[in-house]
């Protein structure tokens, strides 16, 4: 393994250089940029997990070690940053978020037959379907989260008629609306309209106009975005004196956005857990206590979760394989289904190596407070070919 850092590697950010007896898992994160918001979390997660696992012995009796590369939050680094990484011979390669930002990274890792884990990458692409074979996310497709909101609203809140509105800027926010699309007319849904908008627009009048013009309010409004866009539309939607129920993805968990549409209400979207204090499985509120303890301060968001159940899920492959190579370890994970873990059970095959099924928390705020109101898991998983449209 490398050991000298060149100057190259210095200027994006490459830190704490492992040693040939450790195992060593590569990080190529967002240290700056929008995407930082998301790997930040996820990373401290991650690392939480390490040590876990090395206090209580290490992984196939080493001590597992890290480096990382800041991919800046920008494609061209991202590739950089990934490549790198697979220089300096780490055994695994964790990657961003976002697919369209952890992808670059992703086939570098690809490239030489290593896994990539995606910290929280949402869309299928990140995965054998895009990236190849050696790529793993294990958090929750955008799909199943716009299909647990169309069915948990018709099941559980009578929602007949629905409003598709679309911000195409990421591949996540069209994932959540595919899940939504397939799954509102299976569960007796009608979609009385749909529309598109930029995150960065700074006005949706004419689509608040088109929703206003229908001859009667939709039930619910699917809103397909994420940050800033997101709570720009919310507020927008809000003020327009529309009250229909605002549906949304998991990006948009938090509270932090709040003070820009004060006393929100009949805002709902579905989490892996929940961060308020409130989820019902006492582990997850431990972790959050944990977090806080390690951090500084308790998740901001959902997003913080996926990192940990990566490394728990990879290292429980590396256990049952006996070895840290790529080959065996993908085949102990696509061998996993429903695989335990303190955030919901996690299955793996050898053609989706993303959740297209997930049991979700719903988080519903009311009056400007954010609150877990009910667990759901989807009636079906998501098929390939939808996931794929």
């Amino acid at each position: 393994m490398k050991t000298f850092l060149t100057a190259t590697v210095l200027a994006l950010g490459l830190v704490s250089p492992a040693l040939a007896q450790d195992i060593n898992i590569g990080f190529a994160i967002a240290k700056s940029g929008w995407v930082e918001a998301y790997d930040t979390p996820a990373v401290t997660s991650a690392r939480i997990r390490i040590d876990e696992i090395n206090a209580s012995g290490g992984l196939l009796g080493k001590q597992i070690k890290w480096i990382e590369a800041d991919t800046k939050s920008d494609q061209a680094q991202a590739a950089q940053a990934g490549q790198l990484l697979v220089d300096e011979e780490v055994d695994m390669l964790i990657v961003s978020c976002d697919y369209d930002f952890s992808a670059p990274a992703s086939l570098a890792a690809e490239a030489v037959g290593m896994i990539s884990f995606s910290l929280c990458a949402e869309d299928i692409k990140a995965g054998i379907q895009g990236v190849g074979p050696n790529s793993f996310s294990a958090s929750v497709l955008a799909a199943v989260q716009g299909a647990t909101m169309a069915e948990w609203s018709v099941k559980e809140r009578g929602v007949k008629t629905g409003y598709v509105l679309l911000d195409p800027t990421i591949e996540y926010d069209k994932g959540i609306c595919t899940g939504f699309d397939w799954m509102f007319p299976k569960v007796g849904g009608e979609t009385v309209g749909r529309d598109t908008f930029k995150n960065g627009d700074a006005s949706i009048a004419s689509q608040i106009t088109r929703i206003k013009a229908l001859a009667e309010e939709p039930d619910a409004i699917m809103l397909c975005s994420y940050m800033p866009g997101a709570g720009a539309a919310v507020r927008q939607i809000r003020a327009s004196g529309i009250n229909s129920l605002i549906l949304n993805g998991s990006a948009v968990d938090g509270s932090y956005w709040l003070n820009a549409v004060p006393n929100l209400s009949g805002f709902i979207v579905p989490v892996q857990g929940s961060i308020y204090g409130d989820d019902p499985r006492p582990e997850v509120e431990a972790f959050n206590v944990n977090f806080e303890k390690v951090s500084g301060s308790r998740p901001a968001s959902t997003y913080a979760y996926p990192g940990y159940v990566l490394i728990d899920l990879w290292a429980k492959a590396v256990e049952r394989a006996g070895t840290v190579d790529s080959g065996p370890v993908v085949a102990e994970l696509e061998k996993m289904r429903d695989e335990p873990t303190i955030f919901g059970p996690r299955t793996f095959t050898s053609e989706i190596h993303h959740q297209n099924s997930a049991e979700m928390q719903i988080i519903e705020i009311t009056n400007g407070t954010p609150a877990w109101i009910d667990t759901w898991t989807i009636s079906e998983p998501v098929p390939l070919d939808v996931l794929l449209k």
